[in-house]
């Protein structure tokens, strides 16, 4: 069949088939042997005509190579004893590791196969990055189940989270829509749900290209995706998807203008159609909003219980982690730093409620990576920089440097190693650090840069700064950032004042420093983060 031509292959299996007819057939179907030729033919009937020509080629290749080998080996044989060389052989295909071509040429998997590697790659990539095969070897395996079968359309969704992973827009986007082509060719969605497959399919398509698009920072090209969403979901009547693109308009929106009410408006519309995961999500965004807008912490830990009895009759465990570290956050931003250390010894002390790999009780989740970052950070502000050291020696083990998630300890490792600079008084250590932290984050780059030139007395280079920073802070609504650059523009008019005054009876500070130290402490207060208000009192040494 090899040394023919692709119809032998094909009158090959013909000729299988007819094996099972007659009143004596020559093979039972229920026989070991005949199932596993119905198995056989099944598989290949399902294949295309490409697959078919691929099937072909490869027997090919496997004949010849094996053929080749027989004629080099011939002369040893006859030189051999024959039992001696079957078991030298046997050993060697046993004990020996597989060549390099072997492996590349292992062929086509079974549905079954391929369908149990990406369920379980995915399922690594959400709950342990570290688990799953490196970004390349990846996407080297999914090309090569691509070769086999172009139209896999799971092939293509994981493609497309693997090179989220890598921050590669282009492969990413050139990914998510081929498997939404591919869902709506191959008629996948359109046997579950109808006629509404095809519309399902684009508007969801729509949908996960705004987000996709939002999370590389394309907020205009995430707008035009989601109208279209929006569109496709209201001509169609799929409150479902309207829901989740209310949910990704209010993060849009968010960068304009207060949208507390879109997140209000989306909670209750996702409790009403019974949406729990999507009402938990919002009911976190809403927490987090009010915060920075100062609400009260009772208030917005009541709301949190509220969201984790939703988490707990749902069992949707990956956001009861989400929720404590959120109250980590919390406390944190308060200025309540034995709270924020019980509510982090919590999530660290819980197991998963999901399935893991043996002998593992957690995930590696970006809430772990949040909660052991502030554990290192409250290590380092008590001055145990060893104790803090080991935390993040633990993150970069948990969380290795090309992971989606090590962005967060990079930015807190830098920030330590800052402050301890800083305390050491090596601000030459520290200025460099700065390049660093801008690189995480901008804001907070610049806020440690004035912080530097302060200590290198370059004053009116620090003030103006700070004041850019002051303006930017108060536009984007970031209060926590606003106190703190008041406080460092404070303290050197405070410094000045005292000198100025002398050593005699006088005011000790002046009317100006005083009107922005008592604006400072009146924010911080309205904020209640008890640490700013702090600050101001002793800034001013009132």
């Amino acid at each position: 069949m090899a040394e023919g031509e692709l119809k032998d292959m094909e009158q090959f299996f013909d000729d299988l088939s007819d094996s099972f007819s007659g009143t004596e057939p020559e093979v039972h179907k229920t026989s070991v042997v005949g199932l596993f030729l119905r198995h056989m033919i099944l598989a290949y009937n399902k294949l295309s005509f490409s697959q078919v020509y691929k099937l072909y080629t490869a027997l090919q290749q496997y004949f010849q190579k094996d053929e080749k080998k027989d004629g080099a080996d011939e002369n040893d044989m006859e030189l051999t004893n024959p039992d001696e060389l079957d078991g030298k052989m046997e050993k060697e295909e046993l004990d020996g590791p597989l060549r390099e071509e072997e492996i590349a040429c292992t062929g086509p998997l079974s549905q079954k196969q391929a369908e149990y590697f990406l369920s379980q790659q995915a399922s690594l990539l959400k709950n342990d990055e570290t688990k799953a095969l490196a970004p390349a070897s990846l996407q080297k395996e999914l090309n090569n189940l691509l070769k086999f079968n172009p139209d896999f359309a799971e092939a293509h969704y994981l493609s497309y989270l693997n090179s989220i992973r890598v921050q590669d827009v282009f492969s990413s986007t050139h990914s998510l829509l081929h498997y939404f082509d591919r869902l709506i060719l191959t008629g996948a969605e359109s046997k579950s749900n109808g006629d509404e497959g095809y519309g399902r399919s684009l508007r969801y398509a729509a949908l996960n290209l705004a987000a996709l698009h939002c999370r590389f920072g394309h907020y205009q090209q995430a707008e035009l995706a989601l109208q279209e969403a929006i569109r496709i979901a209201q001509e169609s009547n799929d409150h479902v998807c309207l829901q989740h693109c209310l949910s990704w308009l209010y993060i849009l929106e968010q960068k304009i203008f207060d949208s507390c009410v879109l997140l209000e408006h989306s909670v209750n519309k996702s409790l009403h159609f019974g949406l729990p995961y999507l009402a938990s999500l919002g009911i976190q965004s809403l927490v987090q909003q009010r915060a920075f807008a100062g609400k009260a912490a009772n208030k917005l830990m009541d709301a949190l219980k509220d969201s984790d009895l939703l988490h707990w009759k749902h069992s949707l465990s990956e956001l009861i982690d989400i929720s404590i570290a959120q109250k980590t956050a919390i406390w944190r931003l308060y200025g309540r730093s034995t709270m924020a250390l019980q509510q982090a010894q919590t999530l660290l002390s819980m197991n998963s409620l999901e399935a893991v790999n043996v002998g593992v009780q957690q995930n590696n989740t970006e809430s772990f990576a949040v909660v052991l970052c502030h554990l290192a950070e409250l290590h380092a502000e008590q001055g145990y920089f060893a104790a803090a050291s080991e935390i993040l020696k633990h993150l970069k083990e948990r969380f290795p440097p090309n992971s989606q998630h090590a962005q967060l300890w990079m930015l807190f490792d830098q920030k330590i190693q800052f402050e301890r600079a800083m305390n050491d008084g090596r601000y030459h250590v520290a200025d460099s650090l700065v390049a660093g932290i801008t690189a995480l984050n901008s804001i907070e780059g610049v806020y440690r840069k004035a912080i530097v030139l302060k200590a290198q007395n370059q004053m009116s280079e620090a003030h103006k700064l700070l004041q850019k920073l002051l303006i930017h802070c108060q536009k984007i609504k970031n209060t926590e950032m606003v106190i703190r650059a008041v406080l460092e523009v404070l303290v050197p008019h405070h410094r000045a004042a005292r000198a100025a005054a002398g050593p005699g009876p006088g005011p000790r500070v002046q009317p100006a420093v005083l009107g922005r130290a008592d604006l400072c402490f009146h924010r911080a207060a309205g904020q209640h983060l008890f640490w700013g208000s702090g600050c101001c009192f002793y800034s001013c040494e009132i």
